[in-house]
């Protein structure tokens, strides 16, 4: 499905794949002009390419939001201006157990799925406060994850991570609400994406498999339309925390 963006501007991170991909594609498709944000060039470029065969409006960004996002910002602006929705959707899902002592893995997921989110969101701080000022809808949607609630063996690391985006996320409604800015945190549960092969635990992965198995999975697709559905609502609508699983995933 499409939704009504027309002249929204849009930021996406982890838009190479998965979930982010789709996020930018349904965006496009409902009007707005999406930045794409990956350290993947190569995997941007094809994703722009393809927005704007569709008659879309694309702008692929190599960034590393773990690090200085400044030149990031800057081309974003001079292409298409000042934003009004940002997608922190850039994510790493590791798994093993904690006595397995991996610092790099726990190391790795705070970077991207926390500092992330606070360098993307300071970024674009400004531009989505003065959007909202302006009179115009202003939205910063998080993508975090149901792990922030249940607990999965092996897991530990990733999902306090998640669990610390979903509070973020409420905090951070208590400061823009009264701006005019709607913070919108998304929780997927079972999705298909590339996450679980970043896994090297073969034990895990197989359970994983399993639960897919079991439970079935949400298409990205499927999770990219409720971010575009959220966004396109009157901008005094906020839907604040959504939940979204395979309906025999409990």
């Amino acid at each position: 499905m499409t939704y009504d963006l027309t002249n929204r501007t849009a930021v996406v991170t982890g838009a190479a794949s998965g979930i982010g991909a789709e996020i930018a594609l349904v965006l496009a498709r409902s009007g707005a002009r999406v930045a794409l944000l990956s350290r993947r060039a190569e995997r941007l470029a094809e994703l722009a390419d393809k927005i704007a065969a569709e008659g879309g409006q694309a702008l692929a960004v190599a960034a590393d939001v773990t690090g200085d996002l400044t030149a990031a910002v800057t081309s974003v602006h001079d292409t298409f201006g000042r934003v009004d929705l940002v997608v922190n959707n850039a994510g790493v899902m590791l798994a093993n157990p904690i006595d397995a002592g991996r610092a790099d893995e726990w190391q790795r997921m705070i970077d991207t799925n926390i500092t992330g989110v606070l360098n993307v969101t300071n970024a674009f701080t400004k531009d989505l406060t003065a959007a909202a000022e302006a009179g115009g809808p202003a939205d910063l949607v998080n993508i975090s994850s149901i792990g922030a609630h249940l607990v999965f063996p092996n897991f530990a690391v990733y999902t306090a991570t998640k669990a610390a985006v979903t509070h973020l996320s409420a905090n951070l409604r208590s400061e823009f609400g009264p701006l005019g800015v709607r913070v919108t945190n998304v929780e997927p549960g079972l999705t298909e994406s590339e996450l679980l092969s970043h896994v090297d635990n073969d034990e895990v992965v197989r359970e994983v498999s399993a639960w897919f198995e079991e439970m079935g999975r949400l298409s990205a697709a499927e999770v990219a339309d409720v971010v575009a559905y959220a966004t396109s609502r009157a901008r005094h609508v906020n839907l604040r925390q959504i939940m979204v699983l395979p309906t025999t995933q409990v």
